[in-house]
């Protein structure tokens, strides 16, 4: 086999088991402010790659100040790959490729929508929702690699693609990775990327398969480390794993680590003993997912739950709307946030577990969509993290008074739930959510 095909699927089975390592430096980044200028200062370090994956990449100044960074540090003889998503960059694609034109990046597509039979395909409604920058600096540590991971697009804070600019900015984090985890990060920056490229290269890079020596054989055996544990490993795999920060990188994918992010949110969750914080934007979990935090509320921990208050889908908010009562009457405290919009997916779990990544708790991120959180056991960062919920919360509203009763509210539920389960049976997910 011709080594292109080969390192291409080596690409593709390199997205890591999850795991907790320790010996790791976490930074919680808040907004874009705070993320792109460390992002630009690690671009216009890196040596040898960049690696960089969005959902949006936007044409705003926010977002051409490092298309410009890229550009500058592919002059310089640095590999740099980027991957954006489809559908979530399709307003400002073709001003992206304008930038990135006549210049050394490599700029992928992942499942584009340049046809319109494209819009059939019900591969199409799953999503690169990922968000990672990975570069390679002189002095960052062990693996010398700074990764940026959250939920933060390539977007000015204070921009929304649908509402236009606002004063304040949304309510969103990421965070700044070194050390073993960073490697985790690097490696399915590479998959999504390769990914990509095979999607529109498949047919040159099997051609060259079919001439080589032993083309089925080699194939099969890297095929098959697409698959693998689809379970976070809660335990630690070698004795260094105990040094602080200890960390896992999760991604939510649609060949081995289909559940990864939902289960270990349900099992944070189910072990928490005093209090459970959870931000995100799209909020309608499945019956696993409610269970556990009506379990938890019922057994003391305080459960509270921070959502959108200015609403940026209706539909979304009609969702989260929907199940507002049900955990409600079992104890759990619900708040919407209204000064900006809320993009964050951030959760604490007592005083030692925080997650910060790109999933929602919806059908779409946790069944559908590419996704990447991190995970860190750490009672500086949890803390960190607390410090910035109490601050949200106290610019919240509690929801004390019921959503929707009688026929309307049971209307509001049943529409919900059917188009939810609609949506999953198009797209190719079948039981129960």
């Amino acid at each position: 086999m011709k080594p292109r095909l080969r390192d291409t699927l080596r690409d593709l089975a390199g997205v890591p088991v999850p795991r907790f390592v320790g010996g790791n430096r976490v930074a919680l980044l808040q907004g874009g402010d705070a993320l792109f200028p460390r992002m630009l200062q690690a671009i216009a370090a890196a040596r040898h790659e960049v690696w960089l994956a969005t959902y949006i990449f936007h044409d705003d100044p926010a977002a051409r100040s490092v298309a410009e960074a890229l550009v500058a540090a592919a002059a310089r003889g640095v590999a740099v790959r980027v991957v954006v998503d489809g559908f979530g960059s399709i307003k400002s694609l073709p001003a992206v490729r304008k930038r990135f034109a006549g210049s050394a990046v490599q700029l992928e597509v992942f499942r584009p929508l340049d046809r319109w039979w494209s819009w059939l395909q019900p591969g199409q409604l799953r999503r690169l929702h990922q968000k990672l920058c990975v570069c390679d600096v002189p002095g960052a540590g062990e693996g010398e690699l700074v990764a940026f991971v959250g939920g933060i697009n390539l977007i000015d804070d204070r921009h929304d693609l649908n509402h236009g600019w606002t004063d304040q900015p949304r309510l969103d984090f990421a965070v700044a990775l070194q050390g073993p985890l960073a490697a985790h990060a690097h490696a399915t920056a590479r998959a999504m990327w390769t990914r990509a490229h095979l999607a529109r290269h498949w047919r040159s890079e099997f051609r060259v398969a079919a001439a080589s020596d032993h083309p089925v054989g080699e194939t099969l055996a890297l095929l098959q480390q697409l698959r693998g544990p689809s379970t976070l490993r809660q335990g630690a795999a070698r004795d260094d794993d105990d040094r602080p920060v200890r960390a896992a990188f999760l991604v939510r994918d649609n060949l081995r680590q289909r559940r990864v992010i939902e289960r270990s949110y349900v099992d944070a969750i189910q072990q928490a003993r005093h209090s459970v914080d959870i931000a995100v934007p799209y909020f309608y979990p499945g019956t696993r997912f409610r269970r556990a935090l009506r379990r938890a509320a019922r057994r003391g921990v305080r459960v509270r739950l921070l959502l959108q208050g200015k609403v940026d889908y209706r539909i979304a908010a009609l969702a989260a709307q929907a199940v507002y009562d049900e955990l409600r009457g079992h104890g759990v405290r619900i708040y919407e946030y209204t000064p900006a919009f809320l993009h964050a997916k951030v959760a604490r779990v007592d005083d030692d577990w925080a997650t910060v990544g790109s999933s929602n708790i919806d059908p779409l991120s946790l069944l559908l969509n590419l996704e990447a959180n991190v995970v860190v056991r750490d009672a500086a960062f949890a803390a960190e993290l607390g410090a910035r919920f109490e601050q949200a919360f106290a610019l919240s509203t509690e929801v004390n008074a019921p959503m929707r009763r009688g026929l309307r509210g049971w209307a509001t539920r049943l529409v919900v739930a059917f188009a939810a389960t609609l949506y999953l049976r198009v797209a190719g997910i079948t039981g129960r959510y």
